[in-house]
């Protein structure tokens, strides 16, 4: 199965702090892919006090919109299979 990539907008300080504990032979990816695998906070990625508490509920709401487009996605795909 093919992965699809997709942007993700972070700040500066974000990404050099990403970028300081990655690997030097890995991806960004895979780096994020390991964290969830450990099942660490966002907050431990980025640290807590990186967002305002405005920007932090708009991510919990972007979240849930994301979710609900990752299950139509998938249905989608499914029922793709199902017809070919």
């Amino acid at each position: 199965m093919m992965e699809m990539a997709k942007n993700i907008a972070v700040a500066d300080d974000v990404y050099e702090e990403l970028k300081r504990l990655k690997r030097r032979d890995e991806s960004f990816s895979e780096y994020l892919r390991r964290l969830i695998k450990t099942r660490r906070a966002i907050s431990d990625l980025a640290g807590s006090a990186t967002m305002s508490s405005e920007e932090w509920m708009r991510m919990k709401e972007l979240k849930v919109e994301q979710a609900a487009l990752d299950e139509e996605r998938s249905l989608s795909l499914l029922s793709q299979q199902t017809e070919g």
